[in-house]
C-alpha cells in the first residue's frame, strides 16, 4: 500500500509517499481504507522534531524505518479481527490513530477497544450527515480544544478570549464556546473576520492593529490555541478568578471523547472548517501550507 514516509527530521521535502506491507488486523481490531486524512500540524512537529523530546518517541537521530505519518483519518472499514462484533466490512468510519500515527496511509489497521487511546487510537461510526473529508478533520482538534475548555472551567455566561481563532483548534474552540452559552472574542487577523464571524463569534479583534492583551480585566478565560501569548502577557485580560489555558494536548483521551465530538458533529453543533483539500501526493505542499501558520481550519489530504 501507498503511504506518507517521513525518511528524516526537517522541511516538508523529507517527505516521501512511499510502499509499504499492508497492515493485517490483528484479534480485536478493523482495517480501515482511508478515504481521507490530514496534514496536522502535530504531524508537522514530528517532523521537524519540534520539541526535540519527538525524537525520543521517534527516533534520536533521524525517525525509526517507515514512520508513517497521520493523526487522524476517516474511512471505511474493509476486514475485521477475531473478536469484533460491533464493527463490520462496509462500515464508514472516523479516527484517532494515536501517537502510533498511521493515518496519512490507504489503510490502517485500529484496536476497537483500548486501554490507552492516547497511544493506539480510538474509532467511531462517521456520522452520516459528514463527508469523509470534513470526519477526517474532526478527531484531533475537537478533542483538543474539549479538553482545554473543560480544564479551564468554561461554561455558560462566560467570557471567553481565543487567541488563533480561526485554526484548526481555534475555529473548534468557537464553536464549543458558543455552545456552552459563552460570550466569545476571537483574535485573528483581518482576512479570517469573515470566518470568524461566520462561526457566531461575538467580537474579533485583529492582531495586525490592535494588541489583545491591552483589553483590559473582561475575561472568565483566556484560551492560546496557537500559544503564542504568555500567563504573564494575558494577566491584565482576566477578571478575578479567570484562567489563562494553553494547549494541553490530548492527554486522558477515551473512546467515549471521540464518540462525544462525532455526536456533536451529527447535531450541526460542530463543523469542521477546510481551508484546502489535496491528493495525497501532494503532502509536500500540503505540509508547506501548514508551516505557514496561516491556514483557516484543516488541511486535507484525499486518497
Amino acid at each position: 500500500m501507498r503511504a506518507v514516509v517521513c525518511t528524516a527530521y526537517g522541511a516538508p521535502d523529507v517527505l516521501a509517499i512511499r510502499d509499504v506491507p499492508m497492515p493485517e488486523p490483528r484479534a480485536g481490531e478493523v482495517r480501515i481504507r482511508t478515504v481521507a486524512t490530514t496534514a496536522h500540524v502535530g504531524d508537522a512537529r514530528i517532523r521537524r522534531a519540534d520539541p526535540f523530546a519527538a525524537r525520543l518517541a521517534f527516533g534520536l537521530f533521524r525517525p525509526r524505518r517507515d514512520l508513517i505519518l497521520g493523526l487522524e483519518s476517516a474511512g471505511v472499514v474493509d476486514a475485521v479481527g477475531t473478536g469484533v462484533s460491533t464493527f463490520a466490512a462496509g462500515d464508514e468510519v472516523m479516527a484517532f490513530c494515536g501517537f502510533e500515527l498511521g493515518g496519512n496511509a490507504e489503510y490502517r489497521c485500529l484496536p476497537v477497544d483500548s486501554l490507552d487511546p492516547q497511544k493506539r487510537g480510538a474509532i467511531v461510526r462517521k456520522p452520516a450527515s459528514l463527508s469523509f473529508e470534513a470526519a477526517a478533520a474532526l478527531p484531533t482538534g475537537a478533542m483538543t480544544a474539549l479538553k482545554n475548555l473543560h480544564k479551564a472551567g468554561l461554561s455558560a455566561g462566560h467570557r471567553i478570549l481565543i487567541n488563533g481563532a480561526s485554526g484548526s483548534l481555534g475555529t473548534f474552540a468557537i464553536q464549543l464556546a458558543k455552545h456552552v452559552g459563552a460570550e466569545v472574542t476571537a483574535v485573528c487577523s483581518a482576512r479570517n473576520r469573515d470566518l470568524v464571524e461566520s462561526l457566531d463569534a461575538d467580537a474579533v479583534v485583529d492582531y495586525g492593529t490592535e494588541d489583545f492583551t491591552r483589553l483590559g480585566p473582561r475575561f472568565d478565560v483566556v484560551y492560546d490555541a496557537v500559544m503564542t501569548s504568555s500567563p504573564r502577557a494575558c494577566r491584565g485580560l482576566l477578571r478575578p478568578g479567570g484562567v489563562h489555558v494553553r494547549n494541553a494536548g490530548l492527554s486522558r483521551i477515551t473512546r467515549d471523547d471521540l464518540q462525544h465530538v462525532a455526536d456533536l458533529a451529527g447535531r450541526g453543533v460542530l463543523r469542521p472548517v477546510i481551508d484546502r483539500v489535496l491528493p495525497l501526493d501532494e503532502v509536500v505542499e500540503a505540509h508547506r501550507h501548514v508551516d505557514t501558520g496561516r491556514k483557516r481550519g484543516h488541511v486535507i489530504l484525499t486518497l
